[in-house]
């Protein structure tokens, strides 16, 4: 039987953890919360994505746009965010890999867009 959940109606199953707390009361509400969520995230895209341009005024090749040890400080500090959060570091990883890998790829369009100074 494949279909749609009904974004209606209450829940179908349980976490048997005792810890958990439920935060709505039907999948409508679950995704009503995930858009908020996402209007707001895509918002600090857009504005890390400014600061992204920004860098490439400081860097002086292709390199350093990469920059891999950076790269890989992002990655840690994200993951080690992701655990004190409570978030899965696994996701949040992966998540960034995909964004550093794509804001990568437009610094390097704005950065050959550029002239040097001197």
């Amino acid at each position: 039987m494949n279909q749609e959940p009904d974004t209606q109606r209450g829940p179908l199953r349980r976490f048997t953890d005792p810890s958990y707390v439920p935060l709505c009361a039907s999948l409508a509400e679950v995704r009503e919360r995930i858009d908020a969520l996402d209007r707001q995230i895509v918002a600090l895209l857009a504005e890390r994505g400014r600061y992204v341009k920004d860098a490439a005024r400081f860097k002086r090749d292709a390199f350093q746009v990469s920059a891999p040890a950076r790269q890989q400080q992002v990655l840690d500090k994200v993951r080690a965010l992701a655990e004190a959060q409570g978030a899965y570091p696994e996701v949040v990883e992966a998540a960034y890999r995909a964004l550093i890998a794509g804001f990568i790829a437009r610094e390097q369009q704005d950065f050959n867009a550029m002239e040097d100074v001197s």
